[in-house]
């Protein structure tokens, strides 16, 4: 198996335990922040996993790939668990307790209780996702380029 892909599941694993346990309220905004940390992490074990004399540059494009796939992962069930909670949820009450300007600021821009359904669950948690992986891009290469960097044997 690839270093990549046997990181990039690892790192799907521990993306889907972290979103699991967002669905807590208030626990979400420290899962955030722990995935996204988790994106360097993915890409220097993809690095890590690299046979001795580990180049920063392919470290980099390994720990890239690797964290794209932990974050296409997460981020599909991000957006099932968004989409599911949109579902269940009673957009209408949560309206009924928002001040009334606020109400109609919202109405003139065309939202009312029946567009904060799932599908717009769905459209948020794919922005999310599509962003999450870029994101990955990002912190993945930087994780591996490092770890290549301080570790090269």
């Amino acid at each position: 198996m690839p270093p990549w892909l046997k990181a990039g599941l690892i790192g799907a694993f521990v993306l889907l335990v972290l979103n699991v346990i967002g669905v807590v309220p208030c626990v979400g905004c420290f899962t955030l922040i722990l995935g996204i940390l988790a994106y360097a992490g993915i890409g220097a074990l993809a690095a890590y996993y690299l046979p001795p004399t580990r180049e920063a540059g392919t470290a980099a494009w390994q720990g890239a790939l690797a964290a794209v796939i932990a974050a296409l992962v997460g981020g599909i069930v991000q957006t099932i668990i968004v989409t599911i909670r949109m579902a269940v949820t009673d957009s209408a009450a949560a309206f009924s307790q928002m001040p009334p300007e606020v109400l109609q600021q919202m109405q003139e821009m065309g939202l009312d209780a029946t567009t904060m359904g799932p599908t717009f669950g769905l459209l948020g948690g794919g922005i999310c996702c599509g962003s999450g992986v870029l994101l990955a891009i990002i912190l993945g290469a930087i994780g591996g380029a490092i770890f290549a960097a301080a570790k090269p044997e």
